[in-house]
């Protein structure tokens, strides 16, 4: 698909101000009684899973372009893209459903009281920064991976290489960071 003469920039401005809006709402919102047929505090490990392929692919994705092999580059990139969808699609689903597991909450009454946040202790710190860099990192790679494929499909080879090498590490952090969070609070579930 080439897109040569489209200006998709105000639609791709629109998506990355939409997108961290509603899933910023969905946290704040009141959780709904809704039975799904299936546990959903099973999604999270699902989550690691797409974020564990979407990083595998970025890898393969570096590895074919430094190689010459551009469909594959392609192919591996479009579907670290898919698995961003279908991550992003699961997890609002998963924070419209339930309410947010807390970091050291190992009661699991939703409460880090003193004593749960002294048998975590420093650790806290490590997972805190890790969540936050994840978070905004998460919101800012939206726009930098919707534009750097469309430089892709405009065939805007330099423009599009520009971008990727900013895209490429925000977006394997974000993908990495994603598992390593989750591997983190995985406890507490």
């Amino acid at each position: 698909m080439k897109l040569k003469n489209k200006n998709l920039n105000l639609p791709i401005a629109i998506i990355s101000i939409v997108i961290p809006l509603v899933v910023a709402v969905l946290f704040i919102l009141p959780k709904p009684e809704i039975k799904t047929g299936f546990d959903v505090h099973m999604m999270p490990f699902f989550h690691a899973v797409l974020n564990s392929a979407t990083a595998v692919l970025l890898l393969a994705s570096l590895y074919f372009i430094k190689n010459g092999h551009q469909k594959a580059h392609k192919w591996a990139n479009l579907t670290a893209v898919s698995l961003s969808v279908i991550f992003l699609l699961s997890y609002v689903t998963y924070h419209f459903l339930t309410e947010s597991t807390k970091f050291g909450d190992i009661d699991h009454n939703g409460v880090v009281d003193a004593a749960e946040k002294a048998a975590v202790g420093g650790l806290r710190y490590v997972y805190y920064f890790l969540l936050l860099t994840h978070i905004v990192l998460a919101a800012v790679i939206v726009p930098l991976v919707l534009f750097t494929l469309l430089r892709a499909f405009q065939e805007d080879h330099a423009r599009h290489r520009k971008i990727a090498r900013i895209t490429w590490p925000v977006w394997f952090y974000v993908a990495i960071t994603g598992v390593v969070v989750y591997i983190m609070i995985q406890p507490y579930y």
